[in-house]
């Protein structure tokens, strides 16, 4: 055990503990038994950590326990033996202490009592909690303690955590196979209610995600433009009501005020009033006429009848900036509804460089009010539409008394909120600004602008009902999806698409899906996977990356068994390679292991890895060894994927290039070599 004490602290809501009081952090690990954990009202020590249970009931505000020993009542919760006490000690002191620890009471009491359940069953069992990975049958009814989708995805996020601090820790409750075979048996479980989140296939997903961009990409292009016509259209209400306050907070029709609406000849000649005809006019002369007619309007109507379409324009142009940010951070829609103009920031990462980091508030698991979220870098144009409407509004919503924007508002204004102009359907009838509009499904985002989506793209053919039932083998439970009928999207279905689409690029026929998500992949798995930020990222969509991780390898393991999957060593030892792992003896019980999950398996640039544990010659990233670029054999548990044959072309072309470049007879020369001899060794294989 490794463990630095100056990365553990409190973060607990009010407990009001400050860095120099005892109770901030462990004084070493595993902590001594005498350590005070907790305080009373009064600043007493109230809880040491060897106590059978602790008490954090002043600084919770309510009764809040957590019982070790338990077996104090009938209904209370089971006994433990000392050693199991002292695991589940070890395990809350990391949940709560550590660098990730809980923010929420009542995260911490779930968290802390889904991982009780498996540790009473090691009791029962006669095991202590910390070697359950020794005993595969007790690990087996593991899964039987979760019966609710929450508790088993709440469950499976905690285990995966332990696992990635098992170094620090001093143990694991369960090793990655673990959880993997705990995620394959809840999914076999499934439950009498659960129809498991649609996954959306790959060309429907690529389709939609373009349009989005190709929407924001032409707001962008006309920026300007479009700045300049809501400024003129502005500066004309105020010309003729009298201030741009009297316009938004008159009532009535004022027909006679409008300036883009049909007036009598010489009207205005007298008091001074402006007016400029139909609105279409005035858009065509600042050039985004093109615009409001490709996105805003109904099929078959190319005139702009109102000054409304403009307002309908910029609303969508707001709409479409938090899909496309919804399908590149797994944020729910209240989350990427309530984003403000400065959500974006970049963190500097020694590996990849400048990483975008979308920052918000959570809606759901932990009220933390600085949750974040790995992103795409593409994402940055949707923040800079959102933001430049989101201003333009900014300038009406301010000089609105009935809206109360505070400063902090005009700022750092939300990226999606209702119009605020004077020729809006809200006009007269304000709410403040801190009363934020409700997220519209995605389906009401499309019946509203039907150009955005051409129905025929997004009708279901067999192939996209065959890769949707990858990841969602009840597809058709409720007969939503259909071959003919046009997919219906939703943004719990983006967010549950983007955690797969993160693991599963190996798997999908559709390559243009890998180029969408490559940065993406790059800098998600390796935030959410691997702890590299201090950040707070969102626990929840990290939950839906760990569940989708597991599922993605168990997927893997399944097509294991196909024609294209080859071992280096022969059709001979891949066979061995899978029975061994399973021990079954026929053709049908290997088939059926490999559809149960029961081998490891990795992606590699060349294919899989089947081995378990760590691989000692850095296979996953570095090839040589693993298809015996260094002259020797390639190692027994590489597995070679057809499918790779493309992509291994073009990483051989870079590598000849560079050792072209390279200093003949150097270390970094033989190295390259042997990298481009396993390259080459692959290409042999999968031709024989």
């Amino acid at each position: 055990m490794s463990v630095s004490v100056a990365q553990l602290g409190l973060k607990l809501s009010g407990s009001a503990v400050t860095a120099d009081n005892p109770c901030y952090r462990p004084p070493g690990w595993p902590p001594p038994e005498d350590w005070v954990v907790s305080e009373d009202a009064r600043g007493l020590p109230l809880s040491r950590w060897g106590d059978s249970y602790w008490d954090f009931s002043a600084w919770a505000g309510c009764s809040f326990k957590l019982d070790f020993a338990g077996g104090r009542r009938a209904r209370g919760a089971p006994a433990l033996s000392a050693e199991n006490q002292r695991v589940m000690r070890l395990v809350a002191t990391w949940i709560i202490w550590g660098p990730r620890g809980s923010k929420s009471w009542d995260y911490l009491r779930v968290c802390f009592n889904l991982i009780r359940r498996l540790v009473v069953l090691c009791e029962r069992e006669g095991i202590v909690a910390s070697n359950l990975g020794r005993f595969p049958k007790v690990a087996e009814q593991v899964a039987g303690l979760y019966s609710n989708k929450s508790d088993r995805d709440s469950v499976l996020l905690a285990l995966d955590r332990l696992l990635r601090a098992k170094d620090q820790i001093g143990f694991a409750l369960l090793d990655g196979e673990g959880i993997r075979r705990l995620s394959k048996a809840f999914a076999v479980a499934g439950g009498p209610d659960t129809e498991q989140t649609a996954y959306i296939p790959p060309r429907i997903w690529v389709y939609q995600v373009s349009r989005l961009r190709e929407c924001l990409d032409d707001f962008l292009s006309h920026k300007q433009q479009v700045a300049d016509c809501f400024n003129f259209c502005v500066d004309a209400y105020a010309h003729n009501f009298g201030s741009l306050q009297a316009a938004l907070v008159a009532i009535g029709a004022h027909g006679n005020l409008r300036p883009f609406s049909k007036q009598k000849p010489r009207a205005g000649a007298q008091n001074g009033r402006q007016f400029y005809g139909s609105f279409e006019d005035t858009a065509r002369r600042f050039g985004i006429d093109i615009v409001i007619r490709k996105w805003a309007l109904p099929f078959g109507d190319d005139a702009i009848r109102s000054i409304k379409s403009f307002s309908a324009y910029l609303t969508l142009v707001q709409a479409v900036g938090m899909a496309y940010i919804a399908n590149f951070t797994l944020q729910r829609k209240d989350e990427a509804g309530a984003l403000r103009a400065d959500c974006l920031m970049w963190e500097e990462d020694a590996v990849l460089g400048r990483v975008p980091i979308i920052r918000g508030e959570t809606t759901k698991t932990d009220p933390d009010s600085d949750a974040r979220w790995p992103t795409s870098p593409s994402v940055e144009l949707a923040v800079e539409a959102m933001t430049t409407v989101a201003k333009l509004r900014m300038r009406c919503a301010a000089a609105n008394p009935k809206v109360d924007c505070r400063e902090e508002d005009q700022h750092n204004p939300y990226l999606l909120h209702v119009p605020f102009e004077p020729w809006s359907a809200a006009s007269g009838d304000w709410n403040p600004y801190s009363t934020r509009p409700n997220v519209s499904p995605y389906q009401a985002l499309i019946l509203r602008y039907p150009q955005l989506f051409d129905p025929e793209r997004l009708r279901i053919t067999e192939d996209d009902l065959a890769e949707a039932k990858k990841f969602t083998p009840n597809l058709s439970k409720r007969g939503k999806f259909k071959v003919g009928e046009p997919w219906p999207l939703a943004y719990h279905q983006l967010r549950r698409t983007g955690a797969v689409n993160m693991f599963a690029s190996g798997l999908l026929s559709d390559s243009s899906i890998q180029m969408v998500m490559k940065h993406l992949t790059l800098l998600q798995t390796r935030y959410y996977g691997q702890n590299y930020t201090r950040a707070r990222l969102s626990e929840d969509a990290e939950a839906m990356t760990v569940a989708a991780r597991y599922e993605v390898m168990a997927k893997q393991i399944e097509s294991l068994v196909d024609d294209r999957y080859v071992s280096p060593l022969g059709p001979q030892r891949k066979l061995e390679i899978v029975v061994n792992l399973i021990n079954s003896r026929d053709f049908k019980g290997l088939v059926k292991a490999g559809r149960d999950g029961e081998v490891s398996f990795r992606e590699t640039r060349l294919g899989g890895c089947t081995k378990s544990g760590h691989c000692d010659y850095g296979g996953i990233e570095s090839i040589s060894r693993c298809a015996g670029g260094d002259g020797d054999k390639p190692c027994r548990d590489a597995i070679f994927d057809r499918k790779k044959e493309a992509s291994v072309r073009r990483q051989l072309g870079r590598t000849e290039r560079r050792l072209e470049n390279s200093q003949p007879n150097s270390p970094r020369a033989s190295a390259i070599q042997a990298e481009a001899n396993g390259l080459r060794n692959y290409l042999d294989t999968i031709r024989n």
